[in-house]
């Protein structure tokens, strides 16, 4: 029987090598689970990843569009954001469906919770479903400049599937909902 509680690493010194208002970097000396001395560096984040799913009354998926720095290139997604620590995560989500889009929903449903790259991170995602949307003005940020569209299930995952959709939050909520269809 696997011990799950069980932790193999030991941690023999760690040191922040960097921060700021969303993450902080810290690397670790430590002995893996072999004993060997090595380093190991995790970037601890600040917020919780909140993603939205809104499906409109013709069963389509609303998505954004946007030019992502780290990944020099433009992304189809959908609608995403940081929720602050301590706040109900559904109120983050309200907030950034909002922003992104102009929609409020009227019906919510938690979908997935998700590490988005825990080799090297903690951060926690959460997915939800927003339906019986009501269409208002969207409120970006200044630091982003955002496109929409909506697009059926079967759409989505051929996009995903030919590499036009790649952000992990998306290709995860758009297999959800796939699963669901089908009795999963």
């Amino acid at each position: 029987m696997i011990d799950e509680s069980h932790n193999p690493w030991t941690v023999v010194s760690q040191q922040e090598v960097y921060s700021n208002p969303w993450i902080t970097l810290t690397e670790f000396q430590v002995l893996n689970p072999s004993g060997n001395p090595g380093i190991y560096g995790k970037v601890h984040f600040k917020n919780l990843a909140i993603g939205i799913v809104p499906l409109n009354e013709k069963g389509e998926l609303v998505l954004v569009g946007q030019y992502r720095f780290p990944l020099n290139a433009y992304s189809w997604e959908i609608p995403e954001g940081g929720g602050k620590l301590g706040i109900d995560p559904i109120e983050s989500a309200k907030r950034e469906l909002l922003e992104e889009t102009g929609l409020v929903a009227h019906k919510w449903e938690k979908m997935l919770e998700m590490h988005l790259s825990n080799s090297v991170t903690d951060e926690l995602a959460i997915i939800y479903l927003a339906t019986d949307l009501e269409q208002h003005a969207a409120e970006p940020e200044d630091t982003e400049e955002l496109a929409h569209r909506s697009l059926n299930l079967n759409e989505a995952w051929q996009e995903v599937k030919s590499g036009k959709i790649t952000d992990s939050m998306t290709v995860a909520a758009i297999q959800h909902l796939l699963l669901r269809q089908l009795g999963y």
